[in-house]
């Protein structure tokens, strides 16, 4: 059975003070958990302080973003090696972010899960679709097209070492989510991409989260689905209380 997965994404917030804090008191509230895989996605410069409060505990440490090169001439880009140092077994890669504001490619992308997967990092792609091309009935080519691009020339191993996001862009800080039946719809989808490229053992093991306004409130009706585990938790994840009971719900607590 797949484990439960629930990450939190704190984009461009928090100062290093504020970060630790709410890193204490999330561990303090979830120490006993064990049911949940749980991760934290600290902006960079608080990276290693949060890593300085959870090293010891049931909570991993991701990074929002990287480079694709171990190092050279990019200036103000992150390392892979540097996020290995400071502690981190995850990274998020293709945000809908990173692709709207940062222009970052299908091709980008690609290079950047090799290199997270080459450093031994856990790649957590998201893929999602805006709400024009739902409306124009395009949500499942779009998502398609982005895994293919994303994993092309990846084999069933390394594909395995991945977790995929799916983010509808359109449900993202809007304060809209989608229902449960329309989230399972494209997870089971994404699931049978992945079952079509590597194989029904890689699909049946593939960790597949929802992110898009996910909160205490309407994560029981999307955990219960087949085919959804767990979430990429954005503004949520900067409550304390939102975050531990979203936790401790999937949790079964």
């Amino acid at each position: 059975m797949r484990r439960k997965f629930i990450a939190g994404n704190w984009k461009m917030n928090k100062t290093i003070e504020e970060a630790k804090e709410l890193a204490e008191e999330i561990k303090t509230e979830l120490n006993e958990i064990d049911k949940v895989d749980i991760a934290l996605f600290p902006p960079f410069t608080a990276l290693y302080p949060v890593y300085e409060v959870i090293k010891d505990s049931n909570i991993a440490l991701g990074a929002q973003n990287m480079w694709y090169e171990s190092k050279g001439a990019y200036t103000g880009e992150t390392s892979p090696a540097f996020i290995v140092d400071i502690g981190c077994k995850y990274i998020i890669i293709g945000h809908s972010e990173r692709r709207k504001y940062f222009n970052e490619t299908d091709e980008l992308i690609n290079r950047k899960i090799k290199t997270a997967l080459e450093w031994k990092l856990t790649p957590i792609v998201c893929l999602g679709e805006t709400l024009e091309q739902r409306e124009k009935g395009e949500t499942q080519k779009v998502i398609e097209h982005q895994f293919n691009h994303g994993f092309m020339d990846l084999d069933s191993v390394q594909a395995s070492r991945t977790t995929i996001a799916y983010e509808p862009i359109w449900a993202i800080g809007t304060g809209q989510t989608a229902t449960p039946e329309i989230a399972e719809q494209i997870h089971k989808f994404i699931r049978g991409l992945v079952q079509k490229e590597y194989g029904s053992q890689t699909a049946d093991n593939f960790q597949i989260l929802y992110g898009g306004s996910v909160k205490p409130e309407n994560i029981d009706g999307l955990i219960q689905e087949l085919d959804i585990d767990g979430a990429l938790v954005g503004g949520a994840s900067l409550n304390p209380k939102s975050f531990i009971d979203i936790v401790k719900k999937t949790s079964g607590g």
